[in-house]
């Protein structure tokens, strides 16, 4: 590829950039940041969080209290969950717009199954899976088999999934004391230190570790960045990208059926209504973490970070006594931050 040679001068020469004629000059230090950002994503969103931690900890006593914290990241351990997925279908050059209606889908189901047909606890969260899976099953085979824009195909599927999911369901609400105990197990907590973690927030550790751990030390993952930098290559290469793509669909609906779990065991119910900022929040965290929305580059561990920051910016307004929308307004504004800076760092490829 022609940008081989660029990309090797920036590794064997971090300090210095190819000119026309062959030779090296100094990088400026914005170009130095520029490269540093492109070879740790993670890094520009661990600077933002610690950031967002000292001024939102300045502006209300209350905000860095152990009880606060605890519970900002049982208020991300949802979100955080989402995120892992959303990552996948973004590292492949790809987005899902559905993830929020697959998440509720599956806890009506769930619910459904359990209250309605009396199943026990785990068959109603395998159907749960089972949806999860479904849904994704759906949104790689209309993106793989027809050559369908990821954006057009789950801005579809959102409809279709959460109109499904209110006929199922009637539009009602179903409470945690009508399901079976293990459906709202990851609300419950315990102590660390004086601060509560829920079981949720457990759950959404082991699901990163697992999944930091697929795309980092397995071929999987490997196809899943070469796909994502460059589907011709890849496919050129040998790599099945039809297959790829699936995969990660499918691993993406089963992610989110697992963030619904944490969801019911958050607000204690099955509700059509709950979870409504979840397709923003996801797409938010992934692209402050670090994940380019043009695929093959990104850091899992910083969709965690962005989660995190998003977490932190509406609880921080919140202690501010600024309305929700507000709150929304802050989201949207660090969408487009970065974007933008995501533009910026690529320029270091070029």
């Amino acid at each position: 590829m022609t940008s081989e040679p660029e990309d090797t001068a920036l590794v064997d020469h971090p300090l210095e950039v190819l000119t026309e004629a062959g030779l090296t000059r100094p990088q400026s230090p914005l170009d130095r940041v520029r490269t540093l950002l492109h070879r740790y994503p993670a890094l520009s969103p661990a600077v933002v969080l610690i950031i967002s931690l000292i001024v939102f900890g300045l502006l209300n006593d209350r905000f860095l209290s152990t009880a606060n914290l605890s519970l900002v990241v049982q208020q991300v351990a949802v979100i955080g969950a989402l995120a892992i997925g959303q990552t996948l279908i973004v590292l492949t050059a790809g987005i899902d717009l559905s993830v929020g209606a697959a998440m509720i889908l599956s806890t009506l189901v769930a619910a459904g199954v359990a209250t309605d047909h009396g199943w026990p606890g785990p068959l109603a969260l395998l159907a749960a899976l089972v949806i999860g899976v479904a849904t994704g099953v759906i949104n790689g085979v209309l993106v793989t088999r027809l050559n369908l824009p990821p954006f057009i195909v789950t801005l579809g599927t959102l409809n279709v999934f959460t109109a499904v999911a209110l006929l199922y369901s009637d539009a009602a609400t179903t409470r945690g004391i009508e399901m079976p105990g293990l459906l709202t197990w990851t609300g419950k907590s315990f102590d660390v230190a004086g601060a509560q973690i829920t079981y949720g927030v457990v759950l959404m550790i082991l699901l990163y570790i697992s999944v930091a751990f697929a795309l980092s030390q397995t071929s999987w993952g490997r196809h899943v960045y070469a796909v994502g930098d460059d589907a011709e290559s890849a496919r050129l290469s040998g790599i099945h990208v039809t297959r790829v793509i699936l995969s990660v669909y499918v691993t993406a609906g089963a992610l989110f059926a697992a963030a619904g779990w944490i969801l019911m065991g958050r607000v204690n119910a099955a509700s059509p209504n709950a979870g409504v900022d979840a397709n923003l929040d996801s797409i938010t965290a992934v692209v402050i973490g670090g994940t380019s929305l043009f695929g093959g580059r990104g850091a899992l561990w910083g969709s965690l970070i962005g989660a995190l920051i998003v977490g932190v910016f509406r609880n921080g307004l919140s202690l501010a006594g600024l309305d929700v929308l507000y709150q929304t307004l802050a989201v949207g504004v660090l969408v487009i931050i970065a974007v933008s800076v995501d533009q910026w760092i690529r320029k270091a490829r070029a």
